[in-house]
């Protein structure tokens, strides 16, 4: 069997008091779905929030707040490009193969992987390591780690790869609209743009905030 999820790289919270998250692993992958409890929505807004923490260099930009919350969410809020570490992630149950994003892959790229199913049948996510999707006729061959010789690779039919990227959409739809909701409740005064941002950093459009948690 093959799952395939959106996921977000995420690293244990350093103190972080501005609102309430879940303990996580130092390095690792959180799943993003509909299925998330509140704690595990913040992480996530969190770790989105900060991979945009970057300190204005337009002119055309407003300075950084003073306030803790608004000075966090400045560069989430102002950029133009928002990143999401993370991709899709790939498991072939019977083998244990895992194919993971590698290093500066966005979820905001997570479109790419129609390119293999729709488009030219190639494209990779990143490096560090180098994963690759190959399309070979009516199979797409999935490499680990193409940098590597004899990596892994998963196999799979083009048409199960399609039903697993619709699956993936539909997972980060729900979770926007899950955090849309968690916004409205834990930032309310931030909560529409945060939610356009997060829509941003998904490359999916914006839903409607409201208070659902």
């Amino acid at each position: 069997m093959i799952a395939l999820q959106p996921v977000l790289e995420v690293y244990a919270p350093d103190s972080f008091a501005l609102w309430p998250v879940a303990q996580s692993e130092p390095y690792g992958f959180l799943p993003l779905s509909g299925a998330l409890g509140p704690a595990e929505v913040g992480t996530a807004v969190m770790r989105i929030a900060d991979c945009n923490d970057i300190d204005p260099e337009d002119e055309d930009r407003l300075p950084r707040p003073a306030d803790p919350l608004g000075a966090f969410l400045h560069g989430l809020l102002t950029m133009d490009g928002t990143y999401a570490s993370g991709g899709l992630r790939v498991i072939d149950t019977a083998t244990g193969t895992i194919l993971l994003p590698g290093c500066c892959n966005g979820l905001e790229e997570w479109r790419d992987w129609l390119e293999v199913v729709d488009g030219d049948g190639r494209a990779s996510f990143g490096h560090d390591p180098s994963p690759l999707a190959e399309r070979l006729g009516d199979t797409v061959r999935l490499t680990v780690d193409a940098d590597k010789e004899g990596s892994p690779v998963i196999e799979l039919p083009v048409a199960e790869l399609s039903c697993l990227l619709a699956e993936a959409e539909r997972d980060l739809t729900d979770f926007l609209q899950l955090a849309a909701g968690w916004a409205a409740q834990h930032l309310p005064n931030h909560a529409t743009l945060v939610t356009a941002a997060l829509a941003r950093a998904l490359d999916l459009p914006a839903p409607v905030v409201t208070s659902n948690l």
